[in-house]
């Protein structure tokens, strides 16, 4: 049997992902932050970080109030995405990267939310209540509530081909996570990178799918 331990691929700019990286070495959990397809082929899952917004057109919109885009990222990640779910391997969009997730299977995102001030990042996270969808991965780890921090103006509007609402805020009902029926695919709205202890249990949920 291999020692070998199973490694993350994080599809983002070295600049931008040092969160995440912290927080995976923490848990002791091997990754690399790479725009390489052939380096996120060698890697057993995927984590799609959080970021700017992302290109309107992709989601079949004009730009109505999307910001600090980054067309050559979302090709990269869509791409990486489509790679990943090509052999099978479990995937994690977080902030942007659960909007990525609902953009490459046909859904649509508000650009720029009626409640963003709840959400949006103002000299730190905003936390705030959600609610968590019984039989779905996230009530397996946290039950019914959990308490999580925002850093987001967008939120997704439509819902992709074969996803399922899996959290959303309260009281103003924004997704805050999303599952695929039947792919090991998940995307959160939040930041368990960094929030703790309660993001720990998700990286780890996570990693745990690898094996």
């Amino acid at each position: 049997m291999s020692n070998i331990k199973p490694k993350i691929a994080i599809a983002g700019r070295i600049r931008d992902t040092g969160n995440y990286e912290r927080a995976l070495n923490g848990l002791d959990i091997p990754c690399q932050t790479t725009l390489s397809l052939s380096e996120i082929h060698s890697c057993d899952g995927l984590i799609l970080p959080g970021g700017g917004d992302i290109t309107p057109a992709f989601f079949g919109q004009k730009n109505n109030g999307s910001r600090n885009i980054d067309t050559e990222l979302d090709i990269i990640q869509l791409q990486a995405l489509e790679q990943t779910l090509r052999y099978k391997k479990p995937v994690l969009g977080i902030c942007k990267g659960m909007q990525i997730i609902n953009v490459f299977f046909g859904g649509t995102i508000i650009q720029h939310m009626k409640e963003y001030e709840s959400h949006q990042y103002q000299d730190g996270d905003q936390m705030h209540g959600s609610a968590i969808v019984p039989d779905t991965f996230l009530y397996a780890i946290y039950g019914g509530f959990l308490q999580v921090n925002s850093a987001h103006h967008q939120c997704v509007d439509r819902l992709g081909q074969g996803l399922l609402l899996a959290q959303y805020a309260s009281p103003v009902p924004t997704p805050e996570a999303i599952c695929h029926e039947a792919l090991p695919v998940f995307g959160v709205q939040w930041h368990p990178e960094r929030l703790f202890p309660e993001g720990e249990k998700l990286l780890s949920f996570f990693f745990s799918l690898l094996f």
